[in-house]
């Protein structure tokens, strides 16, 4: 059977936003000119979609925004879109403009939208994995992951210095609501005494009893870096629990939050949102599609959009045990 030729696409950012989106927007515009394709960006997500909030994009609507945060197509989560009414909703307004093909720059959930979507209406979909968790099974990298765990490092330091200052212990919270990626990389990176993520349950009792063994030792500046997604509640929880036990130790709380979102993209992220981004395109020409682009081993990689969408990377167990050797 002949594969119709893909003539007009469209670009959306979707879920949470991520630094690098921009990059991943700007090479999508530009692959798809460059190869003669019209080009449309989605405002806000399938939102946009269901709203018909849909512009054309020329070369210069993607200049000066590789080095910018955020998203210049905004992003949104769409409970519409969970309705077949919705979903009808967006189709119409796709075939108005005669867009026969779609780049999904977002997680899991967009993901299980473009999967639906596809399956209803039969538009060609490919996925680029927006997202600072890390947690999506397909790819070593995903789009922001680099400048997240960066933002949360530089503030991780500047946190120590004033620990030392004054002899504290301060639990510091990252983001990573059901995945600990952020707050392993940084911990590791910034030296943590404990890293606390939601793919291990936390063993409050062990922590304990190394913040001890430490206050023997009379090392008096400790950092125990926590997932938001911990089992004890992120870094408040922890905190309670500590001053319970542990009265004597002067303890802080700081919750890095949504300044990991934002800023300017690392090279790195620059790098893998236009190689992503790129290879997107090229896939929907060729008629390679319902797939998500990742990077393995630094090649080109693509997985089943159902697969990225229920799937999870896992923590490797080489990285508990460093954690464990390196924080004694």
């Amino acid at each position: 059977m002949a594969i119709n030729k893909v003539t007009k696409i469209g670009v959306l950012t979707s879920g949470g936003d991520s630094p690098g989106m921009n990059a991943a927007i700007r090479a999508v515009v530009r692959t798809g000119l460059y190869n003669g394709l019209e080009v449309f960006g989605i405002m806000r997500g399938y939102q946009g979609m269901i709203d018909n909030d849909i512009v054309s994009m020329e070369s210069k609507s993607v200049a000066n925004i590789i080095q910018r945060g955020g998203t210049i197509l905004k992003t949104a989560r769409c409970k519409e879109f969970f309705e077949y009414e919705g979903r009808k909703k967006a189709y119409a307004n796709l075939k108005s403009r005669g867009i026969d093909g779609l780049v999904i720059i977002g997680g899991d959930g967009s993901f299980r939208g473009a999967k639906k979507f596809h399956e209803e209406f039969d538009i060609p979909s490919v996925g680029l994995p927006g997202t600072i968790d890390k947690d999506i099974v397909g790819t070593d990298f995903t789009i922001g992951f680099d400048t997240a765990v960066n933002t949360a490092v530089e503030a991780i330091d500047k946190i120590r210095d004033t620990a030392d200052a004054h002899d504290r212990l301060f639990i510091i919270e990252v983001m990573g609501r059901d995945a600990g990626f952020i707050a392993l990389h940084s911990g590791i990176a910034t030296g943590a005494e404990n890293i606390l993520i939601p793919e291990r349950k936390t063993d409050i009792e062990d922590i304990i009893q190394s913040l001890q063994e430490k206050e023997k030792r009379k090392k008096l500046v400790n950092l125990i870096v926590v997932a938001e997604g911990d089992d004890f509640g992120g870094a408040e929880g922890v905190n309670r629990v500590i001053k319970e036990r542990l009265p004597e130790l002067d303890t802080r709380v700081c919750v890095l939050g949504h300044i990991q979102r934002g800023g300017s993209p690392t090279c790195l992220d620059r790098l893998v949102a236009s190689r992503m981004g790129y290879h997107a395109v090229e896939c929907l020409i060729e008629g390679n599609y319902n797939i998500m682009i990742g990077i393995k081993e630094n090649r080109i990689n693509h997985t089943p959009l159902e697969k990225a969408a229920k799937m999870k990377t896992r923590i490797n167990e080489e990285w508990i045990k460093i954690i464990r050797v390196l924080s004694s």
